[in-house]
């Protein structure tokens, strides 16, 4: 079984890969993470050296790796299934399930954190909730085509596990 998490940031999609990769046994991996260790740098430092356009071919390349693995539950970066068709080649591999969080939500579990994410340095909270508004606008066509969708309070071990027995 191959799960792949994907939502904006804050969505809880590194969390959710931990629960559901214990409950069904499987390897659990992060998509930025692994970026970083074959870059050796940060996604701030790739971001700000080398720009968001080698990133995201980066992140393709990478993504393109589970291709040959059999079962995991991966942890997209928030914008991995808007490029290089990602968001079709994810659907072909396995299920893929947009975790849709109200942006309100988003912005509670991001206002500290806005220093470690490139794309939220200098925003405030009010400027942050509007770029995250602009963001779902932009994502959701992308995301809207995952395999399964959980929205906000229904977002829960008990439900994921759920939807993906019914879809599998």
């Amino acid at each position: 079984m191959k799960i792949f998490l994907l939502g904006l940031m804050g969505s809880g999609k590194s969390f959710w890969k931990k629960e559901l990769a214990a409950k069904l046994k499987l390897p659990a991996y992060d998509l930025d993470q692994l970026i970083e260790a074959v870059e050796e740098a940060s996604i701030s430092e790739i971001f700000e050296s080398s720009g968001e356009p080698y990133f995201r071919k980066a992140e393709a390349r990478m993504l393109r790796w589970f291709g040959e693995k059999k079962s995991f539950v991966l942890a997209t970066g928030g914008g991995a299934p808007c490029f290089h068709e990602n968001m079709i080649w994810m659907n072909q591999q396995g299920i893929t399930i947009w975790l849709d969080e109200p942006v309100s939500v988003l912005v509670e579990r991001l206002k500290n954190e806005t220093a470690n994410r490139p794309l939220l340095k200098q925003l405030d909270e009010k400027g942050l909730y509007q770029y995250l508004e602009k963001q779902l606008a932009e994502r959701t066509p992308f995301y809207s085509k995952a395999s399964i969708r959980v929205i906000g309070n229904e977002i829960n071990l008990k439900t994921l596990l759920l939807k993906i027995k019914a879809y599998a």
